[in-house]
């Protein structure tokens, strides 16, 4: 059942934390993160490290003291921060996911939700979970944004990527138009509403960073179907679409469909230099997940952010998954969840 949102002008300046899967990185990136947002000069930063974390506290307080013994790396101090605490109901060793992990972390998350729905946090961020553990304790979703659509009742909501570049001031911004299914799926799962609704849905986003964006759409099919030779979906319904969209955006300058092969190539130009960010587009519709995630992971894994929009709040993660294979080892790296924290902040 969806929670009704409060007034968002009453809302309170902080974010809430939802630690994700138990078994996973969840605790170290979040201690790590918090730890570097309070050492950076930044206004945002230092903001942001302030959040209301929801999940075990017992057991936060012993992944403090294990990742003490394996890494150098500050780490903020469970007794420093504010936690709401839901027990784990049984132990949950690192790396080994289960239902017990999988229970916790969906709690987590509903829990932190409705804390944002509440109005008591302004933003969501939330570190990686893993769906067969969901699934094994029970819940049958795709991922957290199912979940978080369902809470806030929405139809759907939508996966964006962003990063700002290293030199400048140019963002990289890639919306996906479909998210976890199939590749045998994606085609059939198309059509021009669907299409047409998350192009709106990214010109929306991207119009908070420039007055008049570019766009660029990704073609489905190998050089954007080559003129109905390599597929027909362009043809039959795709550059109609965009051809319509164009003449109700006359303030928006819309390029495609591009050959997915080739339509990030300004992107890459402009991350590496910012003299180049002219080259690229404001915002990326790609019509697949790792259409998307391939260019975004290529040229900014550690500082891309996954955003999720069409929520009546913002809800981040880092642009990572659970990493079972290094949990407590203390070697994950903390960056993705700094900045997910960051744009928490700056544009909760």
């Amino acid at each position: 059942m969806a929670i009704p949102a409060s007034n968002p002008k009453v809302k309170e300046r902080r974010i809430a934390i939802a630690l994700g899967d138990p078994a996973g990185i969840g605790a170290e990136v979040t201690l790590k993160a918090l730890a570097a947002l309070r050492r950076s000069p930044s206004e945002a930063a230092g903001a942001a490290s302030n959040p209301l974390l929801v999940g075990c506290r017992h057991w936060l307080e012993q992944s403090y003291q294990a990742l003490r013994g394996v890494t150098d790396l500050p780490l903020a101090d469970p007794a420093s921060l504010d936690i709401l605490d839901l027990p784990l109901g049984e132990p949950v060793p690192a790396g080994q996911s289960s239902a017990a992990s999988g229970a916790a972390s969906f709690a987590w998350l509903t829990r932190a939700a409705e804390l944002v729905l509440q109005g008591r946090c302004q933003a969501l961020t939330t570190a990686p979970i893993a769906k067969q553990a969901w699934h094994a304790a029970g819940h049958a979703y795709p991922g957290q944004t199912e979940r978080l659509a369902e809470l806030a009742g929405v139809s759907e909501a939508s996966m964006l990527f962003t990063a700002r570049a290293p030199h400048g001031s140019w963002r990289l911004n890639t919306l996906l138009a479909t998210t976890h299914i199939p590749l045998s799926a994606v085609a059939t799962s198309l059509d021009g509403p669907r299409v047409e609704a998350k192009l709106n849905t990214l010109l929306g986003f991207c119009q908070r960073f420039a007055e008049r964006p570019r766009l660029v759409v990704a073609g489905l099919n190998p050089h954007a179907g080559e003129a109905g030779q390599l597929g027909q979906e362009e043809q039959a319904w795709l550059e109609p679409l965009l051809a319509t969209w164009r003449l109700h955006h006359p303030n928006v300058e819309l390029l495609g469909p591009l050959p997915p092969d080739t339509c990030w190539l300004g992107a890459g130009a402009a991350w590496a230099n910012a003299t180049y960010a002219n080259q690229a587009a404001d915002g990326y519709l790609a019509l697949y997940h790792d259409q998307g995630l391939i260019p975004v992971k290529l040229l900014a894994f550690d500082a891309a952010v996954n955003t999720t929009l069409g929520l009546p709040f913002l809800r981040t993660s880092p642009d990572h998954g659970t990493a079972f294979a290094i949990a407590g080892k203390g070697i994950a790296r903390s960056q993705s969840m700094e900045a997910a924290l960051e744009t928490a902040w700056e544009l909760g």
